[in-house]
């Protein structure tokens, strides 16, 4: 199951125009941003997510710069029509990801998409890194002159678990996925990573209220619309690096 879920902007919580990511389920699989299908997945429901949690937790740290190293293989390598690059060194366990690339110096959202099905580190970073790259429906492909501007951030989420209710979790601790019947009685899920409320500005109720317009809820937001809604919370992974870090990286390690 695709999806995006990363704001980079400061939104108006009544605004379902705003530049904030969002998933959305129309109850058969398929999951899409602002109601445009990105790729092809397996649902994975909110009952099925919480059970992530014994079969994908790990102790320690996973996430780490070197795959943001690789996502940038990745793109360089689909820009410039050359041979993809070799399989990274870092663990290929399963997890779920997000991809998200931004640009310049204020790091304005560019591209992002990831996936709460749990997938090999290897392939789901090759997959989303251009998936998110390319195939973001808010924006135009990246480019080749747009490189050495670019930021992407990997996000692995972890520790999935049900919430007693809609309150039932901790602005900047957790990333949020929750799921509700929209107007015409149709399945929806939304989800924000754990850094967008913060980023935001956002108190739990504004968030949920965001989530549920990202999520194609257009009646009015009441206390029994958010006391009905069924969540999953859950933890993330995030590493970032810049073009400056890869291409410092590689000139280090003797490829550049």
């Amino acid at each position: 199951m695709s999806a995006g879920c990363c704001g980079t902007k400061k939104q108006k919580t009544t605004n379902s125009s705003s530049s904030s990511c969002n998933g959305t389920d129309d109850g058969n699989g398929s999951s899409s941003s602002s109601n445009t299908h990105f790729a092809q997945g397996t649902s994975t429901g909110l009952h099925h997510l919480s059970n992530l949690t014994n079969g994908h937790a790990r102790n320690g740290t996973v996430a780490h710069p070197e795959m943001g190293f690789y996502c940038f293989d990745v793109l360089y390598s689909h820009l410039h029509s050359s041979e993809p690059p070799k399989p990274p060194r870092f663990t290929n366990e399963e997890y779920p990801l997000f991809v998200t690339w931004a640009i310049g110096k204020d790091k304005r959202l560019r591209g992002c998409i990831g996936t709460f099905s749990a997938m090999n580190l290897h392939s789901g970073l090759r997959e989303y890194a251009v998936t998110s790259a390319f195939k973001d429906s808010r924006f135009s492909p990246i480019t080749a002159d747009e490189l050495s501007k670019l930021h992407v951030s990997v996000s692995i989420l972890t520790n999935f678990e049900d919430a007693e209710d809609h309150m039932d979790w901790e602005v900047g601790t957790h990333g949020i996925r929750i799921e509700f019947h929209s107007d015409r009685g149709s399945r929806r899920t939304a989800t924000y990573l754990p850094e967008v409320a913060t980023e935001q500005g956002w108190d739990r109720i504004q968030t949920i209220d965001s989530l549920l317009r990202k999520g194609g809820f257009k009646g009015l937001v009441t206390h029994d619309v958010r006391r009905n809604i069924k969540l999953v919370r859950y933890r993330s992974e995030k590493v970032s690096v810049s073009w400056q870090d890869y291409w410092t990286h590689w000139k280090n390690n003797g490829k550049c």
